[in-house]
């Protein structure tokens, strides 16, 4: 699975989620989403967005986690 660590970017970035909702012009439920590790998928100009403003890469905030290791974190 692909998890998605926009939480712990924001935090190093000291930006909350409403301010970056509105820069990268992104619904505040929608980026909820994204942070809360629900999204089934991203859009790459929502990825870029992202990237630029927060001054990171996309290995930054997305982690590939085996398949094994992501079920044995559910359980």
């Amino acid at each position: 699975m692909i998890r998605i660590n926009l939480d712990l970017v924001m935090t190093q970035k000291h930006i909350s989620a409403g301010r970056l909702a509105e820069l990268i012009e992104l619904t505040p439920a929608n980026l909820s989403i994204l942070k809360n590790n629900k999204a089934k998928a991203i859009r790459f100009s929502t990825l870029n967005a992202l990237c630029r403003e927060l001054d990171c890469q996309p290995g930054d905030i997305l982690e590939y986690v085996p398949d094994s290791e992501s079920e044995a974190m559910e359980e």
